[in-house]
């Protein structure tokens, strides 16, 4: 029997800010159970929130602006209160994908600050990724500041959370990914093409892939920087090696 709740962590979550809630109703993917509005709120984006909400027969609760302020300073007047996000069993994502032309997924080695975890999620989404794959353990789930850091893009991919990243790797080799991995030292960024399958492997901030992750990949891919610093941090580089990578797919 099909489990409804499995790969939830909680009964409930919060999600704030404008875009983040906006996207969330736009999906349709998690039950919204209240939305919690400022009584000052004004704006377009108020407007369509509130909108969306009514057509979709959810309670609205207008409050004082301090009221919000329990949850997060940076609310923008808005909170909902939904379901947690479902995640995806790896092999569905992979049977779900794998008919597409050249599917792309990023796995995520340890990702620990939300606000990096929510603008790569972004930049998954902007740059057409099919899914990312995160550890259970020692590493950031989606919370309401990864939702809002990532503008409410959480809501438009699907998300796999899996116990042991190499195991992960094993099953995507089996099933034809070339596994990348993002480290300083691999080959050039701009003289690598990517015409198969692939799935890019960002290492945590400021101590990149774990040695044994790295060992798993077919082989490493870096970004040509100066030396004036170390490195840039996971969001920026998933940005450049998402934008190179689409570019070239396009040729």
């Amino acid at each position: 029997m099909h489990n409804r709740n499995k790969g939830q962590e909680l009964s409930k979550s919060i999600v704030y800010g404008r875009n983040s809630v906006l996207e969330l109703l736009k999906a349709g993917k998690r039950t919204v159970n209240k939305l919690m509005i400022s009584s000052t709120a004004r704006g377009t984006v108020v407007s369509e929130i509130i909108k969306l909400v009514k057509e979709k027969g959810i309670a609205i609760h207008s409050v004082p602006p301090e009221k919000l302020d329990k949850f997060s300073k940076n609310s923008q007047g808005i909170v909902v209160e939904v379901s947690p996000v479902e995640y995806i069993e790896l092999q569905n994502l992979i049977d779900k994908i794998k008919q597409y032309y050249k599917p792309l997924l990023v796995i995520l080695d340890g990702i620990n600050d939300p606000h990096n975890f929510g603008a790569i999620v972004r930049n998954c989404v902007a740059f057409g990724v099919d899914g990312i794959i995160i550890p259970k353990w020692r590493a950031v789930s989606v919370n309401e500041t990864v939702s809002k850091s990532s503008s409410g893009a959480v809501e438009h991919i699907q998300i796999s959370k899996v116990i042991n990243i190499n195991q992960a790797i094993n099953l995507l080799k089996e099933n034809k990914f070339w596994i990348v991995g993002a480290e300083k030292g691999g080959q050039i960024l701009g003289e690598v093409d990517f015409p198969f399958p692939i799935a890019i492997v960002m290492g945590s901030e400021g101590f990149g892939l774990h040695n044994l992750t790295k060992k798993h990949c077919d082989f490493l891919i870096s970004i040509p920087q100066r030396n004036i610093i170390s490195s840039l941090n996971a969001s920026c580089a998933s940005s450049i090696i998402l934008y190179e990578i689409a570019k070239k797919r396009k040729q």
